[in-house]
């Protein structure tokens, strides 16, 4: 094993004052300068040592003085929009408009965008291999919302665009449908070939170097260069672990290879027209899909460099408490200097008495259960590995929670559009306001009405349509968006009209404060491996031919 340089330092000292002291005995006859030489140092005398210099200054970093600066960063504010959809197992077409979901004036600095049901929750998807085919569906339609050109219409979708549209975009959309459903039937039910359409068109989305948006970008060297325990700063871990550049270019090369091996006119009917990595303006960053939980974050090209601890963690509360019908998934990252997490969750389903305290029991165990995998710890500071060490968490997804009321009265209180009255028995605000679940979060005023349950392609709730009392489901606001953590501010809260689902979507906007690095630091920091020398410290004159001896054990 090496040892460090503080160990090294302590093996080499006596071997170094021998030296020493054998040059000073030829060089002088007075015994009284010799006895001085080997006499025990006075405190002044040991605080001028070199070698206690050098075993001091041997572990400085110029990021230790980083660390204990108090006035080393600044806050900034960044737009996070959050949108929330339960799509009840329906597969999306190159019809559906996504304006509803996905406004196209936001310009949002980061868009985290979840679904629950992607796919029909049966025991096919459950219980053998998810489909992972809406997935990709989704990720090519948000793309064609988030990126395309200001001067396409926003009608995009539609199968007849608009004079404006650019034909190669047209053409990629109006080809989508054509083109999943030319993999459904050559690929005949391979999942494999599911899972690597679905990989390769997300890589399409995302930064060339994408890997280093898993590494650690702290501005504070770590002692060790390896994947896990370096940043970004340090060079050794960069060009080994985090560069993959080349890794990138050979994956890409596999892909278009096993493209035109397999049925490869899917995937350029799918990709054709896309933008290129260099023209996209948003990045995907994290897409995650279990069972029927999918989410998807995007970020602004010119963030990418700042992110970074990007992680995943999937905790499955479903069929036996732990398969992925129910559950959530978390995505977690730093921007600049501020941790972030995003949990998008589909808690346990059911309108009778009791059935709420099932979903705080789901909302309890993923925050006991879900774990961030280490990758590094900055001096003074843990990165998080659970979800509410986070400074920010967004939590959003269909949660399920009903209104505590009967379908008659919830009926009357619809018809007056009496919200406040309708809130007071909102399952999650009463347990809530009791403190059984998700106690100091925050969640914006409610103004919409409840988001579940609709009939097919209509503005009715189903309970007027249905024919029974046991298929009738009073209406709920299922569909929200929370957050916890100081500096987040909530723009706007609101629901979409899109008739796709029996859910209406729910989005949100949020100004949130950032702890950015102010530019004199960022200057300091830019060379992570920088160090003190110790011959600067070292006294001059006599002093040289140790400081050239040790300059030798430096590593």
């Amino acid at each position: 094993m090496a040892s460090t340089g503080k160990d090294k330092t302590k093996g080499c000292g006596p071997k170094l004052f021998t030296t020493k002291e054998k040059k000073t005995a030829k060089s002088s006859n007075n015994p009284s300068r010799h006895a001085a030489k080997l006499a025990p140092s006075s405190s002044k005398a040991s605080s001028s040592s070199p070698l206690r210099t050098l075993s001091e200054v041997k572990s400085m970093r110029l990021s230790h003085f980083l660390a204990q600066s108090s006035n080393n960063t600044t806050t900034e504010p960044i737009r996070i929009f959050v949108s929330t959809w339960n799509v009840g197992g329906k597969t999306p077409t190159a019809a559906l408009n996504m304006d509803d979901f996905l406004p196209p004036d936001d310009n949002s600095d980061i868009y985290v965008l979840g679904f629950q049901e992607i796919v029909p929750l049966n025991a096919g998807n459950v219980l053998v291999v998810e489909d992972n085919e809406p997935a990709a569906r989704w990720l090519v339609l948000i793309n064609q919302s988030l990126n395309r050109p200001a001067d396409i219409d926003a009608n995009v979708f539609q199968h007849e665009p608009s004079p404006s549209v650019d034909s190669s975009s047209s053409r990629a959309s109006s080809s989508l449908d054509t083109s999943f459903s030319d993999l459904s039937k050559t690929a005949s039910g391979t999942t494999i070939f599911q899972k690597s359409l679905l990989k390769a068109i997300s890589k399409s989305f995302m930064p060339v170097r994408r890997k280093q948006l898993k590494a650690c970008n702290c501005p504070i060297e770590m002692t060790k260069a390896s994947y896990r325990d370096a940043c970004f700063g340090c060079k050794k871990a960069y060009a080994v672990e985090t560069d993959s550049s080349g890794e990138d270019e050979e994956e890409k090369g596999k892909d278009k290879e096993k493209s035109r091996d397999s049925d490869g006119f899917v995937v350029d009917g799918i990709t054709s027209g896309l933008a290129t990595r260099d023209q996209l303006k948003y990045n995907l960053i994290a897409c995650k899909q279990m069972v029927g939980i999918f989410v998807t974050v995007w970020v602004k090209k010119e963030l990418v460099q700042h992110i970074g601890h990007l992680r995943k963690s999937c905790i499955g509360r479903g069929i036996l408490g732990c398969l992925g019908n129910k559950g959530c998934i978390s995505i977690s990252m730093t921007l600049h200097q501020t941790s972030f997490c995003f949990v998008c969750s589909h808690l346990a389903s059911g309108q009778k008495e009791g059935d709420e305290f099932r979903r705080n029991l789901d909302v309890l165990e993923i925050l006991r259960l879900t774990m961030f995998s280490r990758i590094c710890r900055r001096a003074g500071r843990k990165i998080p590995e659970k979800i509410l060490d986070h400074d920010k968490v967004i939590w959003l997804g269909d949660l399920n929670y009903r209104i505590a009321l009967s379908y008659a009265d919830t009926k009357k209180l619809l018809m007056e559009n009496d919200w406040d009255a309708l809130f007071e028995k909102d399952q999650l605000k009463i347990e809530r306001d009791a403190g059984r679940v998700f106690k100091g979060w925050n969640e914006g005023k409610i103004y919409f009405a409840p988001t579940y349950k609709y009939s097919f392609n209509s503005d009715s709730y189903a309970g007027e349509t249905a024919t029974s009392k046991k298929k009738r489901r009073t209406p709920a606001w299922c569909d929200r968006i929370l957050w916890r953590g100081d500096g987040i501010v909530q723009l706007s809260y609101y629901r979409g009209e899109s008739r796709f689902s029996d859910h209406r979507p729910v989005c949100g906007t949020f100004a949130v404060e950032v702890e950015v690095l102010n530019k004199a630091t960022k200057r300091r920091s830019s060379n992570a491996d920088l160090r003190i020398d110790a011959e600067e410290l070292l006294p001059t004159g006599k002093g040289k031919g140790i400081a050239r001896n040790v300059s030798s054990l430096r590593t």
